[in-house]
This record gives structure tokens, sequence and C-alpha cells, in this order.
């Protein structure tokens, strides 16, 4: 194994603090791995990291090699990809993690079109809402809607995404139209939403006069995730807020209708979060451009 390719195993598992992980990752033997810092270790005559059963740590001299070999491999990307012919686009692995729903109906639907323009790319894409350790479980970067909690992370905000109120026909004709909030009061309901972290069911909400409010709404079903969210409102057991991009579909075909207008639920905003690096790759450059462009659509015309 070349020395660059040595540093590129050593930031692996420093960065993923394990020799497991940062193999998996790589896609080599653990033990192809551990020789690699071995004779790291052996060629610079200096202990690296700090080895237990639990966990591994840098030592000083690790810390300073980290420093000084992670622009000089951003570097090294950065020549390769300079020299490659123009129509290659941008090479090597991109880990995204994004909103089950965002893969499904924005993200796979146009891959066709983007990853010709990229050959030599190989995309991995994980979706969940979870939290994740980027940095440990080897993600470049993931997609998240809604409020973020603090974190190390890098934010890159993409905007705000337009949430409405919808329901079924059949739901409408049983339990009428409602004009005015105050009609939710009177024999209407709601499909419950639990968010998978806390599993709390969310309120109903709507802005009216630049305010944010909340209502207690009868519900007699609640999910904790988005696909059974959209299903029982088709199947007429509630009125629901969704992002509009998710049933567009639907409401084009009539399957859904949107109702109180006036009062939708604040947006919710999304970005794109990675690890604080000194450089991005090109690769992670490239995917947060392509999918801004992507979401752009989709977005409140207050979060443009």
């Amino acid at each position: 194994m070349d020395r660059l390719q040595q540093f590129r195993v050593f930031v692996r598992v420093a960065d993923m603090a394990s020799f497991i992980h940062a193999a998996n990752a790589l896609e080599l033997p653990r033990a192809t791995v551990s020789a690699a810092i071995h004779d790291l270790e052996t060629e610079l005559g200096a202990r690296l990291l700090h080895r237990t059963t639990r966990r591994v740590t840098l030592t000083s001299d690790g810390a300073a090699l980290l420093a000084r070999v992670r622009p000089l491999l951003a570097e090294a990307d950065a020549i390769a990809l300079q020299f490659r012919p123009a129509a290659g686009g941008v090479a090597g692995r991109l880990c995204v993690d994004v909103p089950s729903r965002i893969a499904r109906k924005l993200i796979v639907p146009a891959l066709p079109e983007w990853l010709p323009r990229h050959p030599a790319l190989e995309l991995r894409l994980g979706s969940t809402d979870r939290d994740i350790d980027l940095v440990r479980e080897g993600v470049d970067a993931v997609v998240r809607v809604g409020a973020l909690a603090d974190s190390s992370l890098v934010v890159h905000r993409l905007g705000e995404l337009e949430l409405i109120n919808c329901a079924s026909p059949a739901y409408l004709r049983e339990h009428g139209v409602p004009e005015a909030t105050g009609d939710l009061a009177h024999g209407h309901l709601v499909i419950g939403y639990a968010a998978p972290g806390d599993g709390r069911a969310q309120p109903w909400e709507y802005r009216a006069g630049g305010t944010d409010r909340a209502l207690a709404i009868a519900s007699r079903v609640t999910v904790n995730n988005a696909e059974n969210y959209i299903a029982c409102c088709r199947a007429g057991l509630g009125l629901i807020q969704i992002p509009r991009f998710d049933v567009a579909h639907l409401l084009d075909s009539g399957q859904l209708v949107q109702v109180l207008a006036g009062f939708p639920p604040a947006p919710m905003p999304i970005a794109v979060l990675y690890p604080h690096r000194r450089q991005r790759s090109a690769r992670l450059d490239e995917f947060v451009a392509w999918f801004t462009r992507l979401i752009q659509p989709h977005l409140n015309a207050r979060g443009k």
C-alpha cells in the first residue's frame, strides 16, 4: 500500500475511532487496515493511535499528522479531478442520508439524468430521520427537514418547504369542508403524527396574521411515518398537514383535496448538514448544488 493510501486509511480510522468501522467504510479487510496503520507508524517512527478494546483515539503525534494530511489528501483529490476529462464529472464514493419521502419522490426519479454525468461516482443513499454520527458512520452529508438540534455540523440552509392541509373527497363528503379553523372543533378528525424521536403526537398547527398557533383536535389514528400518514388520509380517516411536493400527484388526480388554504402550517426549513472540513470534496459540492436545484421548485416563496 502506498503512502497516500496509508494516509487515507489513517484519516478514516481517526475519524471513525474504529478499525472495524473504517474497514467497512473502505471495503477493506480489517487486517489490511491494521497493517496499514502499523506500517505507517513504523515508517514515521511515531505512535499515532491509542488502541483499547472499546475505542481508538489519537495520540499527540496522530493529531498533528491528521491536521497535516487532511489538506494533502484534499489537494490530491483536486489534482486528480483537474486532469480528468471534463465529461467524466466527479468521482469516488458519496454517502448521503435523506428522509425517505424526499429520496423516493425527488432524488431517485432524478438519478437517471444525474448519474450518467458522473460515471465514476458511486452514490450510497440512506433514508432515515434519526440522528446519526456522520463521521463514525462514514456519511458525507444528510438532508434534514424541520428544526435542527445544536451540533458541530455545518448547516447549509436551502429554504423552507411549503406545507398544506388536505383531506380525501370521501372524508369531506362525510364531515364537510372546513372553511376556517373554528370549524375543526365541530366533528372533524385529524390523523395524528408522532415523531419517531419522541413518540409524541404533534398538534394541528396553522399560521394566521403572521402568528403560529396550535389546536388540539380529535384523532382516532396516530402513525409515525409519512407513508402511513398519507395512506390514512386517502382512506378518509382524517385531515393531514404535509409538504405539497409529497402529495402533488394525489392533488392532481383528485385523490386528495387541499383545504383551509388560508390557514396553512408554517413552512418547514430544509438543510444539508455535513461535518466541518477545511475543504469539502468536489463530489459533495456537486451533490449539494444538484440537490439545491432539485428542491428549489418545492420551496415556499418566502423561503427561496
